[in-house]
C-alpha cells in the first residue's frame, strides 16, 4: 500500500488577500517539492467536497449557513478579524474538511497505509460555531468524526504539533472519550487556550512550550507526555494536526524547531501506530508561513509517512 496524497485546485481559490499570513502561496510552495520524483510514488487523489451532514457532525447548522452566508461574491468578507473570505473560499473549505473524511476512508478501508491532505484553509482553530485563527471548518475534527460516525471506530487520537494550540479541536472534542486529543505549541501564544490542567474527561493532554524552546524540549515532550499518552489510549486510528509554524524560520511564533524535527517525529508516530492501529495515519495541514520553511518541512514529513 501506497501513502496518499489528498489536495484540490479550490484550495488555491482561497485568497486572502495581500499581506495575509495564511495565503495561496502557502499550499502551491508545498505543492511545487512534492513533484519532485522521490514522491512520485504518492498515490495522488482530488479532494471531495465535504458533505453538509459531514460538517454538521461537527458544525451546528446555523454556523454552516452563516459561513456560507458570509461568502462574497467579489472582493473580501470575513468571518472574523482573522480569517478573510474571498468568492473561492467556502469550495476551498468544503475540500479540505473533504479531504480528511476521504482520507479517513481509505486508511480505514486498507486503500492506503496512510495520507497527507494538502489542503487549505487550516482548521484546528475552528469551533463548533466559532469560525478563528484563519479556519472555517475544523478538518481534522470532521475527519475524525466520520471515523467514529460511519467506519465505526471506537477511538480515534489526535496529535496537533501546530505552533498554536488547537483550540477548536480541544473544545469539540473535550467531553468525549473516543476522542484523545494530545497537542504540542507555544504558551503564551494565541490564542490563550492549551494549559497543563485543561484534561477534558481525561482525554485531553497538553504539553505547552515556553517561547524559544527547541528540538530538545520538543522531544522530550513528544517522548515523555504525548507518546504515552497515545499509547495508553490505544487508538484504532491517530491523526495529525500538521502544522509546521514552530519551525525556527517562522514569523508568528518564536519556537525553535529545526525542519528535522517534524521528520523525527513523524518516524516516532509511524512506530508506534505500526504497534496500535494497523500503522493508520491521517495528517492534515495546519499552520506555517514561512514559505521554505514551512515546505521543506511538509515534505519531509510526507517523506517520513511514505516511507513507513
Amino acid at each position: 500500500m501506497r501513502t496518499g496524497l489528498y489536495t484540490h485546485p479550490a484550495c488555491l481559490g482561497h485568497d486572502t488577500g495581500h499581506g495575509h499570513p495564511e495565503r495561496i502561496q502557502r499550499l502551491a510552495a508545498i505543492l511545487r517539492l512534492l513533484d519532485d520524483p522521490i514522491y512520485a510514488a504518492l498515490d495522488r487523489r482530488e479532494a471531495p467536497a465535504a458533505t453538509r451532514a459531514q460538517l454538521a457532525r461537527i458544525h451546528t447548522e446555523h454556523y454552516i449557513d452563516e459561513v456560507f452566508a458570509a461568502i462574497p461574491s467579489v472582493g473580501f468578507g470575513e468571518l472574523d478579524g482573522d480569517t478573510v473570505l474571498s468568492p473561492g473560499s467556502g469550495e476551498a473549505a468544503l475540500r479540505a474538511a473533504g479531504a480528511a473524511t476521504a482520507a479517513v476512508g481509505a486508511v480505514i478501508g486498507g486503500e492506503l497505509k496512510n495520507a497527507f491532505c494538502a489542503v487549505r484553509p487550516p482548521g484546528h482553530h475552528a469551533e463548533r460555531d466559532i469560525a478563528m485563527g484563519f479556519c472555517i471548518f475544523n478538518n481534522v475534527a470532521v475527519g475524525a468524526a466520520e471515523a467514529l460516525e460511519v467506519h465505526g471506530l471506537e477511538r480515534v487520537a489526535i496529535f496537533d504539533f501546530d505552533v498554536h494550540h488547537g483550540n477548536g479541536t480541544q473544545h469539540i472534542f473535550a467531553a468525549d472519550p473516543r476522542v484523545l486529543y494530545a497537542s504540542t505549541h507555544q504558551m503564551p501564544l494565541y490564542p490563550g487556550t492549551g494549559a497543563k490542567h485543561e484534561k477534558g474527561v481525561g482525554n485531553i493532554v497538553n504539553a505547552p512550550l515556553p517561547p524559544y524552546a527547541g528540538s530538545e524540549e520538543f522531544r522530550d515532550a513528544v517522548e515523555t507526555i504525548i507518546l504515552p499518552a497515545i499509547e495508553k489510549f490505544r487508538p484504532e486510528l491517530l491523526m495529525i494536526s500538521a502544522g509546521f509554524d514552530a519551525h525556527r524560520a517562522d514569523p508568528l511564533a518564536s519556537l525553535e524547531f529545526e525542519t528535522e524535527d517534524f521528520a523525527w517525529v513523524t518516524d516516532q508516530l509511524v512506530a508506534l501506530a505500526a504497534g496500535l492501529c494497523q500503522g493508520r495515519i491521517v495528517s492534515t495541514l495546519e499552520g506555517g508561513y514561512d514559505l521554505n520553511a514551512l515546505a521543506e518541512s511538509t515534505t519531509a514529513h510526507v517523506y517520513a509517512l511514505q516511507r513507513a
